[in-house]
């Protein structure tokens, strides 16, 4: 911690004692976007921008958030301004040490304004809510360790298929989430109720990535058998050995980074997934490093780098979502998947429609096919949606809910395939 940002904690501090909350905000808002500025020069930068729902007002809080309680009778102090009446006014005090951890946590206690809510944070992910898990079904907390890291995972199992589920979606949070909030806003786990599917959420951790980003722009963590996508394959490849699953049945989506990394799992690791789903991602080796990143999500793709990709060539089925509004993700990127992801050669038809969700949004959806008739990719172009899951639920962040079911199209499409 530096110099500057510890006096102005301690000036934030003797503010709250004094009652100056408007002041004290002011100061701990001004000191943290200062220290998180000087924190990512030698971390990760933010490719990702702020959920388009917060608010504008320094340390919004969330009006469902939990309450919790201190865990020992603090400190007390007398105040200087005491009643007329000789009765002190008494507040809880917290020493610059637990201040700032209880700030880098995205919490504000009792000691610093005056109230026990968790408040979100610039740049710190989103806890996400409890899950509503069904009898009999279990949403496990896991840890996968090999030669490239660790990550920890939530696994769902439906109660449908306990013993012997039909399936497993891996699924990739964006930036400045989790599992638990990307389960309650993409509401996957119940569509993989419905369907006897399992649902494996890895979790990207701080220490990879200061804004939670799976790193789909590193060269390194865009090959087979190295990096990240080594560590997302070994939890699949755990997952299907322990419940005795076969390729037919595994698949892998994600959104924005989360997107992008399902994207080059699918390219890495097409011998082991057998469907895709993007949702506002970006093509395998549109970037190799966060300038080209950031060049690659305006639209101003290509191939800046030359991954490692399987031999054989294999392009997995997949499934594209894009809001055409989306301001961080320009949808020209979905294209480039599309086209990524169309097989070559005759005997394919494309096959176009138009429809309105239930919410209200209109899209396009478009879809190649073969002789038969069976989907090797689909693309849904939502109108006026922006950086958001289609369909999702207002528990999580960056959804939608007047779009049309992301979650349900990609499970219907992943077992369209199997038919």
């Amino acid at each position: 911690m530096n110099e500057d940002f510890a006096t102005a904690m301690l000036r934030a501090v003797r503010s709250t004692r004094a009652l100056k909350l408007a002041e004290a905000t002011r100061v701990i808002q001004n000191a943290l976007a200062g220290q998180l500025a000087l924190d990512t020069r030698t971390s990760t930068p933010d490719i990702t921008p702020s959920p388009p729902n917060r608010r504008s007002t320094p340390f919004p809080i969330d009006p469902d958030a939990e309450v919790i309680e201190p865990s020992a009778k603090p400190a007390v102090e007398e105040s200087a301004n005491s009643a007329g009446d000789g009765t002190a006014s008494r507040r809880l005090r917290n020493s610059l040490g637990e201040t700032v951890r209880i700030l880098r946590e995205g919490r504000l206690a009792s000691g610093v304004f005056g109230s026990l809510h968790d408040v979100s944070l610039p740049g710190l992910a989103k806890r996400g809510p409890p899950a509503v898990v069904p009898d009999g079904a279990q949403f496990l907390a896991r840890s996968f360790t090999c030669p490239a890291g660790s990550r920890s995972y939530r696994l769902y199992i439906p109660a449908s298929a306990s013993d012997r589920p039909r399936g497993l979606v891996i699924m990739l949070h964006g930036c400045k989430q989790d599992p638990e909030d990307f389960a309650a806003g993409t509401g996957m786990n119940a569509v993989a109720e419905t369907h006897g599917l399992m649902v494996a959420y890895p979790r990207q951790s701080g220490a990879d990535n200061a804004s939670f980003c799976w790193n789909w722009f590193r060269p390194a963590d865009q090959m087979r058998d190295e990096g990240e996508p080594s560590i997302i394959a070994g939890i699949t490849k755990e997952i299907m050995a322990e419940f005795g699953l076969d390729r037919s049945r595994i698949f892998v989506a994600g959104l924005s980074a989360g997107g992008a990394m399902a994207a080059v799992m699918g390219e890495t690791y097409p011998d082991l997934y057998s469907a895709a789903g993007i949702h506002s991602g970006l093509t395998y080796g549109s970037a190799n490093d966060v300038v080209s990143a950031f060049s690659a999500m305006r639209g101003n793709g290509g191939l800046a780098s030359h991954p490692k990709r399987l031999a054989n060539g294999h392009r997995l089925r997949t499934i594209v979502f894009q809001g055409s509004a989306d301001r961080t993700v320009h949808p020209s990127n979905a294209d480039r998947i599309v086209a990524a992801a169309t097989p070559t050669g005759s005997g394919w038809a494309v096959r176009k429609e138009s429809g309105r969700s239930a919410g209200g949004r209109t899209y396009q959806r478009t879809t190649v096919v073969d002789a038969a008739g069976r989907p090797a990719v689909e693309y849904w172009l939502v109108e006026g949606a922006g950086h958001a899951w289609s369909g999702g639920h207002s528990a999580g962040s960056y959804t939608d809910p007047h779009g049309p079911d992301a979650s349900s199209q990609m499970v219907r499409f992943f077992l369209d395939g199997q038919k």
